[in-house]
């Protein structure tokens, strides 16, 4: 997978959002709190993208593996508005014994809004208890790690 200028694999999973008023505060911006959903909404849709349709509900109670968040951090580079729509691009970028992170840049008309990190471990959902990935998730994401971050 060969990086773009931005260090975003050109196979990254693009999901688009349309940001409405309702998503905004009074300075005509996105609130704070909604670019994480963003991101979110975004990283459900990469899984369900790459597993014929399930997203983590199914993840959870269909194939009794959990992802529960350890870790989330983003960097605001432009504000968030409803003028184009959000495309959120999504790649994995490590996959651990038990983990994998993802990356999520956000951006409107060409211009990248957002850049986060988002890590999730894997569980055995009805035990709550951390797991290895069952070995097709791991072909999955290993799959689309790109060579530069792999390893």
């Amino acid at each position: 997978m060969k990086p773009t200028d931005t260090g975003r694999p050109e196979t990254a999973y693009r999901h688009e959002i349309r940001v409405t008023w309702g998503d905004c505060d009074p300075a005509r911006i996105a609130y704070t709190a909604r670019i994480p959903w963003f991101a979110l909404d975004a990283i459900n849709g990469w899984w369900e993208h790459h597993l014929g349709g399930d997203g983590w509900f199914q993840m959870e109670l269909d194939r009794n593996m959990g992802t529960p968040f350890v870790h989330m951090s983003l960097d605001f580079t432009a504000p968030v508005t409803p003028r184009h729509r959000l495309i959120c691009h999504v790649w994995p970028t490590r996959l651990g014994d038990t983990s994998v992170e993802f990356r999520v840049d956000g951006v409107q008309d060409g211009v990248t809004c957002f850049s986060g990190r988002f890590v999730n471990v894997f569980t055995i959902a009805d035990k709550f208890r951390k797991s290895p990935p069952p070995e097709e998730i791991r072909r999955i994401v290993e799959a689309r790690i790109p060579a530069a971050q792999s390893g």
